[in-house]
C-alpha cells in the first residue's frame, strides 16, 4: 500500500507543536530533523534529557498518512489549530510500500571492536568465526556496537577483563557490554537498568550468547561489588549516578565511563573524585571515555 508523506519546513520553536497536530489529524508517524542537513548550514546537536526538544534553528517536520485525501485535509486543519509564523517549504509526495523489516536489517552489518570482539546481527554470519563474537539482536534498546561510546567500553574491557572477574554494566540497554564481559572470560556481570524493555532485550541477547547475566532494576536495591564497573549512558545521569556506581565498585577496581561529549568530561571526573581517580582513557570524534582506578 503506498503512502503520501507530508513534508513541512518551519522554525525549529515550532516543530514539536505542528508534528503533534499532524498527529491529531491521523498521521501514523511523525519525524522531526534539521531542514539544513547536508548544508553548510547544519547543526550537530547533542542532546541530554530536558533538553529543546527542537534544538534546529530549521526543522523539516514530516508525516505519514495512509491515503493523499486525508494528506492533504491534514495540512489545512494543521496550520489552522496550530498557526505557524513562517512556512519555508511544503511538499506532499507518494512512499511505496517496502519490506521495512529487510530495511531496517541492512542498516546493520558486524562491527570490529578492538582486536577480538565483533558484534554481529543475528541475520548475519561472524565474519571471523574465531573471534569473540557477540551475536545481538538490535531492538528498541541502546547498544548495537554501532555508536563510538560503545565501541570505546567494549575496547575497554577488551583490555580489562580478567578470567572470574565481577562486572558491572549500569544502564546496559541491550546487554551487548555486559554479554561482552562474560564473552571475554568474566565469572559474573551484573546488568542494570531502568527501563523493563531494556532488561528484556538483555535477557534475550545474554541466552542467544549463551552467557547468564543478573538482572536488576535499577529501581530496587541490589547487592555486590565489581572488580570492573562501566556505565554508557550520558553525562548528566553520570554525575548523579557517582555515589551509586562508586559503592558497587570494589576498593581498587576500575570504572569506566562513556557517553560524554569532550567538554563534559571535566565535569563528569569531578563527580567522581571522592571515589576514584579518574582521566579520558580514549576519544572517538566528540565522544570521551573516561576511566581510573576506584580508591581504596
Amino acid at each position: 500500500m503506498p503512502w503520501q508523506r507530508v513534508m513541512l519546513v518551519v522554525d525549529g520553536g515550532e516543530a514539536e507543536r505542528l508534528a503533534a497536530a499532524f498527529e491529531a489529524e491521523g498521521a501514523i508517524s511523525t519525524e522531526i530533523c534539521d531542514a539544513d542537513a547536508g548544508t553548510a548550514r547544519e547543526t550537530a546537536v547533542f542532546a541530554e534529557p530536558g533538553a529543546d526538544p527542537s534544538p534546529w534553528p530549521r526543522c523539516r517536520v514530516s508525516a505519514l498518512f495512509p491515503d493523499e485525501a486525508l494528506a492533504a485535509g491534514a495540512i489545512d486543519a494543521a496550520l489552522a489549530a496550530c498557526p505557524i509564523d513562517s512556512l519555508a517549504a511544503a511538499s506532499i509526495d507518494r512512499l511505496e510500500d517496502a519490506d521495512w523489516v529487510a530495511l531496517t536489517q541492512a542498516q546493520f552489518a558486524p562491527i570490529r571492536a578492538g582486536e577480538r570482539l565483533w558484534i554481529v546481527p543475528t541475520w548475519h554470519a561472524p565474519p571471523d568465526p574465531g573471534a569473540v563474537n557477540i551475536v545481538l539482536d538490535p531492538g528498541a534498546a541502546f547498544g548495537t556496537g554501532s555508536h563510538p561510546t560503545t565501541r570505546m567500553c567494549l575496547e575497554w574491557l577488551e583490555r580489562e577483563v580478567r578470567p572470574d572477574d565481577t562486572v558491572l554494566d549500569y544502564g546496559c540497554g541491550s546487554g551487548v557490554l555486559a554479554i561482552a564481559a562474560m564473552k571475554l572470560g568474566a565469572g559474573r556481570a551484573i546488568a542494570v537498568d531502568i527501563d523493563a524493555a531494556a532488561l528484556e532485550a538483555a535477557r534475550y541477547n545474554s541466552q542467544r550468547n549463551g552467557v547468564h547475566l543478573e538482572l536488576v532494576d535499577a529501581q530496587h536495591a541490589f547487592r555486590g561489588e565489581a572488580r570492573l564497573a562501566v556505565a554508557n549512558i550520558l553525562a548528566n545521569p553520570l554525575r548523579m549516578l557517582a555515589p551509586v556506581i562508586a559503592s558497587h565498585t570494589a576498593p581498587a577496581g576500575s570504572i569506566a565511563l562513556s557517553g560524554i561529549l569532550a567538554e563534559q568530561a571535566a565535569s563528569v571526573i569531578a563527580a567522581y573524585a571522592p571515589w576514584a581517580r579518574l582521566a579520558v582513557a580514549a576519544r572517538d570524534g566528540e565522544w570521551v571515555l573516561v576511566a581510573g582506578p576506584r580508591s581504596q
